[in-house]
């Protein structure tokens, strides 16, 4: 239904903090939180979860399923797996300069 890592990335996405999402779902922080912390598919109450779903939707975030196609249109995101279904998490130490920490240049 929801992962919680598609929950952050919404977020992030819409620029709003777990307050802002428990607001428009019309839930409680620590419910948000709690729905975060869970590592992969979010379990709970299929009304939360409807909650979540409808609000951050209503907010303009498509929710896409795992190798579902986009139907909407616009900018957006979606996490990469390899060929085995593994997910690629790691992100390259040549992005990223590190005595700085700031990203490398593309060239």
């Amino acid at each position: 239904m929801i992962t919680s890592q598609q929950m952050r990335a919404a977020r992030a996405l819409l620029e709003i903090d777990q307050r802002q999402l428990a607001e428009l779902a019309g839930l409680s922080l620590p419910t948000i939180q709690r729905m975060e912390a869970s590592g992969g598919q979010v379990r709970g109450v299929v009304d939360t979860l409807v909650k979540v779903i409808s609000a951050l939707e209503h907010a303009g975030i498509e929710l896409i399923g795992e190798n579902a196609p986009s139907i909407g249109v616009g900018r957006g995101v979606r996490l990469k797996e390899t060929l085995t279904g593994d997910s690629t998490k790691h992100v390259p130490s040549m992005l990223f300069d590190q005595t700085s920490g700031a990203s490398g240049s593309a060239e």
